[in-house]
């Protein structure tokens, strides 16, 4: 036993410990806001990246809404005598137990998703227990990637390409939000080509050749990766640089499976809206931007992680007509990028200072979904008392 009274370790950016009883918290909230729905077709779905952003919303709404059976692929630290373990740990062990009591059957791999070894150990768990795969859902952020085929191990970078990047960030000095800047210098070619192993479409395209040679591709099986456009605020730190080349690779790895799947299944990526995420804070005048989005849209005009992935079921499922871009991809976005939206945004970017003088609701509401992303700053839950830190990985 560890039970403990635990403060947060933090650093900018950069929470170093977590709280298992706030990160419990958060998906039990996120749980309860999805409306269940009811049918008979529980179809199987692999989910790799199910314990952090993007990748756990879709995964419990699939759960709560679909019934969705299969399993969820995560790489996590459990805890140890120094440290918690992180909040995608304790995340991933609170929505085991929601999935138990409701009946549900799904399984959860901590593996680096990344190596052969965890593709081989899951689809034969796939196989044994679930049979042929309806979804497979590709939602993983890392800053590395060991490539299977060679050892070794590539870096991806945040930077921009073709020249310096210099802009207005979002800084927090014990908590109280300041405007600071960014100076990127531009990447060379070999930076370029690091973050689009790590980030691009290889590794999904390799998934999706596993299982299909293991025979475990369903009759119209589906695949989706998940993408980010953005506004052109931000474009020369994040579209037009490292990041988008990446995305660009896994949007060009979607053609390239939707080709090789023929009739037998469809890929697609999936363009989500901004977010507060682990990944996304680590990305330079995101968090600034992030905030005056929220102060344009409000509360009411704010699509959450939760909202956009009970859309992109209702997509995936046929309970609505697909919404292609001119690219083929899946669009989640028109909230964000709406003409209006993005003009009140350029008008309080133009003095971002001014901006957050005028109106800190933003920033306080990015400050504390940062901290939650940590299990921290979660309301309802009591921070004075002792907890216990060394929780089981759900068992198989």
């Amino acid at each position: 036993m560890s039970t403990q009274q635990i403060n947060p370790k933090q650093r900018g950016y950069l929470i170093v410990n977590s709280h298992p009883a706030g990160s419990a918290a958060t998906v039990e909230r996120l749980w309860e806001r999805l409306e269940p729905a009811s049918g008979d077709r529980r179809p199987v779905a692999l989910v790799l990246g199910s314990s952090a952003g993007y990748g756990l919303s879709i995964l419990l709404a699939g759960l709560r809404r679909h019934g969705i059976r299969g399993v969820g692929v995560a790489y996590e630290t459990p805890a140890s005598e120094r440290r918690t373990a992180t909040a995608g740990w304790y995340r991933t062990a609170a929505g085991a137990e929601l999935i138990e009591r409701a009946g549900g059957d799904f399984t959860f791999v901590n593996a680096d998703a990344y190596a052969d070894a965890t593709r081989t150990d899951v689809l034969k768990l796939v196989a044994d227990r679930y049979g042929k795969v309806d979804y497979l859902i590709y939602s993983l952020a890392s800053p590395r990637r060991t490539d299977p085929a060679t050892g070794e191990v590539h870096h991806s970078v945040i930077k921009p390409i073709g020249g310096a990047y210099t802009s207005a960030s979002l800084l927090f000095e014990d908590g109280a939000p300041q405007i600071g800047s960014v100076d990127l210098t531009p990447a060379d070619e070999a930076e370029r080509a690091a973050t689009v192993k790590v980030m691009g479409g290889e590794d999904w395209q390799l998934w999706v050749k596993a299982l299909a040679e293991a025979d475990l591709l369903a009759d119209g099986f589906t695949t989706a990766a998940l993408s980010y456009v953005g506004s052109e605020i931000t474009a020369p730190v994040y579209r037009q640089g490292t990041i988008g080349a990446a995305k660009e690779h896994l949007e060009a790895t979607a053609h390239r499976l939707q080709t090789e799947l023929g009739e037998r299944g469809r890929a697609y990526t999936v363009v989500a809206g901004a977010a507060v995420t682990q990944a996304s804070t680590a990305i330079p005048s995101i968090a600034l931007y992030t905030s005056l989005l929220r102060n344009v849209l409000g509360e009411e005009g704010w699509r959450t992680t939760a909202d956009q992935a009970v859309d992109l079921w209702e997509q995936l499922t046929g309970a609505r007509e697909l919404n292609l871009d001119g690219q083929g991809r899946i669009r989640l976005d028109g909230w964000e990028l709406d003409d209006t939206v993005q003009e009140r945004v350029r008008a309080l970017w133009a003095d971002p200072a001014a901006a957050l003088a005028a109106e800190p609701a933003g920033a306080a509401w990015f400050y504390q979904q940062f901290r939650e992303l940590y299990g921290w700053d979660v309301p309802g839950v009591d921070y004075e008392a002792g907890v216990e830190t060394a929780v089981a990985w759900p068992s198989r």
